[in-house]
Order: C-alpha cells, then structure tokens, then sequence
C-alpha cells in the first residue's frame, strides 16, 4: 500500500535497488578456505625417551619392562596381559567389563622359544566390529617378545580373549578373573 502511495516509479526504485543489493551480496568472490594450522613445534624429547614416530613404529611404542621369566603356564598368561595392556597405552580399559560388549576376537598366541611372537592365529572372529581382530592382533605384536618360555612345556602357546567395549578399547580375559 505504501508503495502505491508515493507512486509506481518510487516503487520500482526501491524494488530495483534491494534486488541490486541481494545480488551484490551473492556475487561476491567465494569465501576462502581457512588456513591450515601451523606445524606443531618441534621439541627435544626428555632424556631416556625415544622421539614420537609415525603410529606403530617403534619409535612410538613404549618402554616396556624386561619380561618375567614365569613359573608355570597360568603365570605366563597373567605376565603376558599385563604385558600387552603396558605396550597398549590409551587402547585398553580396566574396572568392570560393559555390557554388551562391542566385539570379543579370540587369538592363539604362538611363540618361539625366547617368547617372540612366531604365529598369531584368529580362533574367534566377532560378527561385529570386525576391525577389532586386526586391532587385538597388532596389541599383541606390540607387546611382544614376551620372555623365555623354553622351560615350559610345550606347545609354546597361549590364548587371550580380547573384550572391546564400544570407544574400541581392550581388556584380556585373562586381567577380568
């Protein structure tokens, strides 16, 4: 109604003129992309560690205490997930086991005769998060050797169930008893 007040001319300026402004709003030059972050600084590790490496590598793979030689085959297995859990900072879990878990893989842990890891074989895939095989498998090898076992007797293996709860961390069986 106002615009048929002041007439059909001062109408159409102003239609003219916020049509011009819309457009000039959208046709401007593309927003950029932001910038990439800067590098992090580089820092001299403290004295004694090793310098972070690239995920997985040895570089990157924590102090671990020497081996215990064990006793017997239940004291092994005690030994060998507490290894595993210590090569395996931020990926496993302790306190009560969730329910439900998200995946269960079960390994059979074969080695030589110094404890490295010689075989791994999957005896239980989960139906699930079928990552977390693969996940178990490389813990494992991160924790290896894990100590002398030629005084036990053999077959030198072990199995280990591994409970992933839903952040896909771990926790062996063997460390639930």
């Amino acid at each position: 109604m106002h615009f048929i007040e002041r007439g059909p001319a001062w109408a159409a300026r102003v239609l003219l003129a916020g049509g011009a402004l819309w457009l000039a709003g959208c046709s401007g030059p593309p927003p950029s992309a932001p910038a990439p972050p800067p590098p992090p600084a580089a820092t001299t590790p403290p004295a004694g560690k090793p310098a972070p490496g690239p995920a997985g590598s040895a570089a990157a793979r924590p102090a671990l205490p020497p081996p215990v030689r064990a006793r017997d085959w239940d004291h092994f297995r005690r030994e060998a997930a507490l290894r595993i859990v210590a090569a395996n900072p931020g990926r496993t879990y302790d306190g009560p086991v969730p329910e439900p878990l998200l995946a269960i893989p079960v390994l059979e842990i074969e080695l030589d005769g110094e404890g490295r890891v010689r075989h791994v074989r999957v005896m239980r895939h989960p139906t699930q998060a079928k990552d977390t095989t693969q996940l178990a498998i490389d813990a494992v090898k991160r924790a290896g050797p894990f100590g002398p076992v030629a005084h036990l007797p053999r077959p030198w293996k072990f199995v280990e169930v591994f409970l992933f709860d839903d952040d896909r961390r771990f926790k062996p069986r063997t460390l639930d008893d």
